[in-house]
């Protein structure tokens, strides 16, 4: 119901308040000729007793911080009881006015005890008044000294009952905190449990007090086994960064904030953000102390980031693309015609010819190349319309089946749900350039008698990342080949404008893949790995797209 601890404070006051007073009063007078040597001796040996009985009480519950006992409040509350005996005796036995000392200890007896131990305290306090009235008058009692025994008793019950409903009352409330804390750490667990970041908490000595299943899935490791074991150095095989970050934050008080680390199992390598806290525990030496760390995979936000830098990277390169392009075609047009001419002199010979002829060649390949640049630059949804990709799909599947750069026995299958609306709004001829593309790179890395995959599905939301969702559904094709994949040191620059691992090629068959989608709101995603690699094009499907040019 309450603190003995901060209550039994008030009462060391009281107490050497009470025997401080009745000290300095009778030494006061100690000097008159009728001055009562005995009272004397009990109000000094009353001021020693208390004051060496207060000192042993203040150690016990403050210096070494015990929690009072049953015993030790009974003892208090008799040793108080004691004093103002002591007190009363001093001022005049049955007529003094510190009698009503008597009900505050009383009272005092009843908050801190059980209902019994009150009455048993004022049952004792009884005996010592009358005790004292006896011996300090005579053997007979007054009708005074009754009626202050009946005001102790009622004083007494009535402290008792006050205190019952208080305890009743405390407990009700106890039980309640205790219900609403139960409920409110279900809730706790609840939403630990289901959030997509990590989180675990050790403590000052590095084991593992509390970890979520996400937390376990992330790391790869059964982390719940080893409650109440080390676990940094399991967590360091995995995620060195995750596992300096905690021992910063538990042995140094380091707080970590939105860090970056790698976790490594053995199914796959990606990156996490790292966030740590402590809280400190009552211990002066740190032992109480706890560090909770937060961790979620950020490899989604990560190739966010990376395809809007290639989206900003693309859009410059673009526009240099367009200028160096018109600079060049008109002057390279002229040279062309102007070779051509001499071409046909009779006076020119053959070498002059075959001389003529390289540059011919030469040109038409430059006019070629800067074609495609400004395809490149030029890539825009020009018109909006309703496209059906399942044959959209068809139809590039064909064309690239067909294509003189395919090895022998390379089939393109196509994978098409029935069913299901795949149409989007968008330009169909620049979405089956972009696909066609696609195909055309899986058919020439695909060996012989390989498959090459066309896949056309509604996307799943919950397959997409958290910072893209498509409110009205989105259609992927996904295109899939058997070839040898992509080493992992280009995989960064597959989508570069003129980077080619192609002899001959002008690398910007990805890059336009990658601004005609991006031109229709849309992504491209990459899977590889030695056996193959599969390319996904993600298109909203409900959201029509105005017509507009990327920038050049």
């Amino acid at each position: 119901m309450l603190d003995p601890r901060n209550f039994l404070r008030w009462v060391y006051m009281g107490r050497m308040s009470i025997a401080s007073a009745i000290f300095i009063a009778a030494v006061s007078v100690w000097t008159r000729e009728d001055t009562d040597t005995g009272k004397l001796l009990v109000a000094s040996l009353a001021f020693a007793v208390t004051t060496v009985a207060t000192a042993a009480s203040l150690t016990y519950s403050e210096i070494y911080r015990r929690q009072p006992s049953a015993t030790f409040l009974y003892l208090q509350s008799v040793f108080d009881l004691l004093l103002v005996t002591a007190v009363v005796h001093v001022t005049g036995g049955s007529v003094s006015q510190f009698s009503a000392l008597y009900i505050l200890v009383i009272a005092a007896a009843t908050l801190l005890l059980p209902v019994g131990g009150g009455l048993l305290v004022a049952a004792f306090g009884n005996v010592l008044y009358v005790a004292d009235v006896i011996w300090g008058v005579d053997t007979t009692l007054s009708v005074a000294v009754w009626l202050q025994l009946a005001v102790f008793a009622f004083v007494a019950l009535g402290s008792a009952y006050l205190s019952a409903q208080l305890r009743s009352a405390g407990a009700f409330t106890q039980e309640l905190l205790v219900q609403e804390l139960a409920h409110a750490r279900l809730q706790a667990e609840e939403i630990l449990r289901n959030i997509r970041s990590g989180v675990l908490t050790v403590d000052s000595e590095c084991r593992l007090l509390y970890v979520n299943p996400m937390a376990e899935q992330l790391l790869g490791i059964d982390l719940v086994e080893k409650i109440g074991e080390p676990i940094l150095e399991a967590i360091a095989s995995t995620a060195p960064e995750l596992a300096q970050a905690i021992h910063r934050s538990v042995r140094e008080r380091i707080r970590t904030t939105r860090a970056e680390g790698i976790i490594s199992t053995v199914r796959r390598r990606f990156p996490v953000g790292v966030t740590t806290t402590y809280t400190e525990g009552n211990a002066a030496d740190g032992t109480g102390r706890t560090a909770t760390a937060i961790f979620q995979d950020i490899s989604d936000q990560k190739r966010m980031e990376s395809l809007r830098l290639r989206a900003e990277r693309l859009e410059g390169i673009a526009e240099l693309s367009a200028s160096l392009a018109h600079e060049i075609k008109n002057p390279l047009a002229s040279i062309r015609s102007a070779v051509e001419q001499l071409s046909h002199r009779p006076q020119s010979g053959d070498d002059e010819k075959a001389l003529m002829s390289l540059v011919l060649r030469e040109s038409d390949r430059l006019s070629r190349l800067l074609s495609e640049f400004l395809d490149f630059a030029r890539v825009s949804v020009t018109r909006t319309s309703p496209v059906d990709l399942a044959s959209l799909a068809r139809g590039a599947a064909g064309l690239a089946g067909a294509h003189p750069d395919k090895k022998e026995g390379v089939r393109v299958t196509c994978a098409i749900p029935v069913g299901i609306d795949v149409t989007v709004q968008g330009d169909e001829d620049l979405l089956h350039r972009a696909l066609f593309n696609l195909l055309l790179n899986a058919v020439q890395a695909s060996p012989a008698d390989g498959e090459v995959k066309l896949e056309v599905a509604a996307v799943d939301q919950q397959a997409l990342p958290d910072a893209v969702q498509f409110e009205g559904g989105a259609i992927s094709m996904r295109v899939t080949d058997q070839g040898s994949g992509i080493p992992a040191e280009i995989r960064d620059r597959l989508f570069d404008p003129f980077f080619t691992t192609k002899p001959g090629g002008s690398g910007l068959g990805l890059a336009i893949v990658h601004r005609a989608i991006e031109a229709h709101q849309g992504l491209v995603y990459l899977d590889t790995n030695p056996n193959g690699s599969r390319f996904t094009i993600v298109l909203p499907q409900a959201s029509p797209i105005s017509p507009r040019t990327l920038p050049t």
